[in-house]
């Protein structure tokens, strides 16, 4: 049996964590017990220090520190496999292979990733920062090391929040059946962002507790190690070297606690630290509050609207609804393909489901708004947190797909409102749409002031007017105020520009499409990525109906780009008013 384990406790003594730099792991293996309690302690006062100036997940990492450095001590990395899933508890892994330096310059531009990342480190082999992918790749490599004939040990460390996303259980289905020497690391915390759900954390409870009988993972075919103290180096060290020794697929289950060492962390029942803002952070209201504040006004008004989160009810802003109505606001673990098709049986079943969750997460469930809502033209509204560049989140955090993605889905309208009340208006007019999916996209930011119309018609609103204007800017969502900026300063030189705001900007309206006609040079303004964007079908359709306007998108790339700040990137891409500006220049001399 084993309780809750001890919570590690941060030293007070030697803060210029002189000890950790240029670590490697051939030096965590030579630490004898004494030393290895006295790292943890500086790593864990390290992470403190570091992550709370320039920001990044916190609690989790404070979790990670013992038990990382066990991994290291049994395994020959980068010989030996270490995948981590999800990648943002990575961080003692980059400290204990030699990183520790570069935590100043922790997910800023040209910094060092908030995830493994390949580019940093040959001990990074996957830029895993999504969850429920580890044992997927783990049995993939092992397969692959077992043809080459390479000794390779490989070592997947899981999450029991990511353990309920359903790719975990595809693999887990196929090491059971196999005989890989695949070691799955169990990080039990009891949760992922909020506390784990579902019939799996009543499973892990009961092992915690000690309670006999076989495994849920002795059914499935693999061998189980555990529980252990994952914040004691000796025990879990012992536990993981009697895994590797099994030479067969093996669960170790370690139970560890969120923010542990840190009573800031240890005592946030929220969210256990689990992300944290750099010092000096902005502030404003966040198009997250905005949206949970109004959904909140529109659930006490309609008892049909209900909402699917897929493990971040708070981040996605449902905290206020699920505090007035609980029952209605459903959290169904990382699991966004159920996420969607739960929510499409609750619209079958009469209700007006809303899905909250992050843009980047929603791609993972394409098919499933394809062929089971949109298919049946179900009334389900997505609406997407972290649309756009995210910034300092990286690569696989930056909303740029959605955009491309949802308007190839049959019968959904998506809309990018440019303000917080726009953004009210549209989530009103999204859940009484009951003929089909909606969709509504912001990003990561303050919602800033409201960007008033000088016109407004059905389809469209006209944000600056120049009449018999050459050039048309179409402002697509928070993009409104560097298009109002660039038509001021093109007017400064003599080239007037009209700047409208389109209403949904999927499927393209066709009055927005006539009036796009009407003039020589129409540049769509889109934090997506260009193909497939706007600015593209908007050319499409123009180019159908034989206009000779010409339509330009000027968009992200269809890249993966780095971390950075969410401004700075924009303008690396010239999408502030100067590049909008200097693009519709360009443009105009090429007609």
């Amino acid at each position: 049996m084993i309780g809750q384990p001890a919570a590690p406790t941060v030293d007070p003594v030697d803060d210029t964590y002189s000890g950790l730099r240029g670590l490697t792991p051939e030096a965590v293996r030579g630490w004898d017990p004494g030393q290895c309690l006295h790292r943890a302690a500086e790593i864990r006062r390290f992470l403190v220090d570091r992550v709370t100036r320039a920001g990044g997940h916190l609690g989790p990492n404070l979790g990670m520190v013992e038990l990382t450095i066990a991994l290291h001590r049994v395994f020959d990395s980068p010989r030996d496999v270490l995948l981590f899933d999800t990648g943002h508890q990575s961080y003692v892994h980059k400290i204990l292979t030699g990183r520790a330096t570069e935590f100043d310059t922790l997910r800023q531009a040209g910094g060092m990733s908030g995830y493994p990342c390949p580019a940093e480190s040959r001990h990074d082999l996957v830029e895993n920062s999504h969850a429920s992918t580890a044992l997927s790749y783990a049995e993939g490599m092992a397969k692959a090391f077992a043809l080459r004939g390479e000794q390779r040990r490989v070592v997947a460390l899981v999450g029991d929040g990511a353990l309920t996303g359903g790719m975990s259980w595809e693999a887990l289905n196929n090491l059971g059946a196999g005989s890989l020497p695949v070691v799955v690391v169990l990080n039990d915390n009891e949760r992922s962002y909020a506390p784990t759900v579902g019939a799996l954390s009543r499973h892990l409870a009961e092992l915690r507790a000690g309670r006999g009988g076989p495994t849920l993972f002795d059914r499935l075919g693999l061998a189980y190690v555990g529980p252990v103290d994952g914040h004691d180096v000796g025990a879990t060290e012992r536990a993981l070297r009697r895994a590797a020794e099994l030479g067969r697929p093996v669960v170790v289950h370690c139970v560890t606690r969120k923010g542990a060492g840190h009573p800031a962390a240890e005592d946030d029942h929220a969210d256990r630290m689990h992300a944290v803002g750099p010092a000096g952070g902005g502030g404003g209201p966040s198009w997250t509050s905005v949206l949970g504040e109004e959904l909140d006004l529109i659930g006490a008004e309609r008892s049909d609207v209900v909402c699917v989160t897929a493990a971040m009810a708070l981040p996605t802003g449902l905290g206020p609804l699920m505090r007035r109505t609980p029952e209605r606001v459903f959290d169904v673990g990382i699991a966004e393909q159920h996420a969607v098709t739960s929510a499409a049986g609750l619209a079958l079943g009469g209700l007006h489901p809303v899905v909250a969750i992050y843009s980047t997460f929603l791609t993972r469930a394409l098919d499933q708004i394809l062929m089971d809502v949109a298919l049946h033209r179900l009334p389900v509204t997505f609406v997407l947190d972290r649309a756009g560049i995210t910034g300092p989140d990286g690569p696989s955090h930056h909303g740029m797909w959605d955009a491309s993605l949802l308007a190839l889905v049959p019968g959904l309208r998506l809309a990018a409102p440019r303000d917080s009340s726009r953004l009210r208006h549209l989530l009103r007019e999204a859940v009484d749409h009951e003929e089909g999916p909606t969709a509504i996209r912001f990003p990561r930011a303050t919602s800033g002031a409201d960007v008033p119309a000088v016109h407004r018609t059905a389809d469209y609103d006209v944000l600056h007017a120049a009449p018999d204007a050459p050039v048309m800017i179409v402002s697509v969502g928070p993009m409104a105020e560097a298009c109002l900026a660039a038509a001021r300063e093109l007017d400064r030189q003599g080239i007037r520009a009209t700047v409208v705001d389109p209403r949904w900007i999927a499927p393209l309206a066709p009055e927005l499409v006539k009036l796009a006609g009407t003039h020589q040079l129409v540049v769509t303004v889109e934090d997506a990525t260009a193909t497939g964007s706007m600015g593209s079908r908007l050319a499409q359709a123009l180019a159908t109906a034989g206009s000779s306007a010409r339509a330009v998108p000027l968009a992200l790339p269809a890249a993966f780009v780095a971390h950075g700040g969410r401004e700075e990137i924009l303008r690396a891409h010239g999408l502030d008013a100067a590049g909008i500006a200097s693009a519709v220049r360009k443009r105009l001399e090429q007609l």
